[in-house]
């Protein structure tokens, strides 16, 4: 049995992963009352006393709890954008590659991917990795969510009686081109260049879809739009991301179709000339706590799918 010790269990993304370990015969779960948590010897305590210590914190709180590990033996998951892209850490997107799935498998640390990011990712790595995507492109990506991506305070906000009319209409956002996701959505998909990032909030509570525009021109000679489906039909078969030809929905593609679920659906739609690459999930399943069960499921040698909802 695997002892597991939540730091940040009373957020959006602990809450959920509370709930799918909870009552698991193989997970042992740790827990901190409101004033517990706030006691730093227990959380050190907590933290060194656990097989697997998952963090769902801002940034800095983040690196604090890392810093406070002494036991070699803890193996950690990071929900926070802290440690994506820092040596020594596993990406954790077992679907990306074989290498990726051994490293969440036999890592100490793992950190869990970003919602946007995810997504992104897990339609360019693999064109870069297929070389059909030069390292050098100049990509751009969209991606639509529900307003749960902004945690309690945005939750709050968007429930409020009294919010703004501009909360009617979908808000763009990330406008300054520094969005926190920028550096991991390049260096994991193997790009050097950071994308164009336009992330947009919209007034549903749950439900992402990443797209990515490209010109086929933009491609490496001898791949066009049935190679790069032929590409993704290969690498994502499931359990939990999969290739559809079916997201075209009477030419729609709706951003909530898989809210409450933990899958990912990747799609390529337009022709010869313009295409249009798609991912589609939840940003709180595959975006968040789903990922970071499957990665827990990987470390400690269940089926990844335990706890899933697919």
């Amino acid at each position: 049995m695997a002892k597991v010790f939540i730091d940040g269990s009373s957020g959006t993304a602990g809450l959920r992963i509370h709930s799918r370990l909870a009552g698991r015969a193989d997970i042992e779960l740790t827990v901190l009352d409101g004033a517990e948590r706030r006691d730093v010897k227990k959380r050190r305590d907590a933290l060194n006393g656990c097989d697997i210590a998952v963090l769902c914190l801002p940034d800095d709180a983040s690196r604090e709890s890392v810093s406070m590990i002494e036991n070699p033996d803890v193996r950690v998951v990071d929900t926070s954008t802290a440690h994506r892209v820092s040596p020594g850490w596993a990406y954790g997107f077992p679907e990306l590659s074989a290498a990726h799935r051994e490293a969440i498998v036999s890592g100490k640390r793992v950190a869990s991917p970003g919602c946007h990011a995810g997504g992104f990712i897990a339609l360019v790595q693999p064109l870069v990795e297929a070389g059909a995507l030069p390292v050098d492109a100049l990509l751009a990506c969209h991606s639509l969510t529900g307003y749960s991506g902004g945690g309690k305070g945005m939750i709050a906000d968007y429930e409020s009686g009294s919010r703004p009319a501009a909360f009617d209409s979908p808000r763009q956002y990330g406008i300054s081109q520094q969005h926190k996701h920028l550096p991991e959505m390049a260096k994991i998909s193997g790009l050097s260049n950071l994308p164009l990032f336009c992330p947009i909030v919209a007034d549903f509570y749950s439900g992402m879809l990443v797209t990515v525009p490209l010109f086929a021109k933009a491609l490496n000679p001898g791949f066009g739009i049935s190679e790069l489906k032929e590409i993704y039909a290969a690498k994502y078969s499931g359990p939990v991301v999969k290739y559809t030809e079916s997201m075209d929905e009477a030419g729609f593609v709706s951003s909530n179709a898989l809210a409450g679920s933990d899958a990912m659906e990747i799609a390529v739609f337009g022709n010869e000339e313009r295409i249009l690459l798609c991912s589609r999930f939840d940003n709180l399943g595959k975006g968040a706590s789903g990922a970071a069960v499957q990665c827990i499921n990987l470390m400690t040698g269940a089926d990844e799918t335990t706890g899933l909802e697919l």
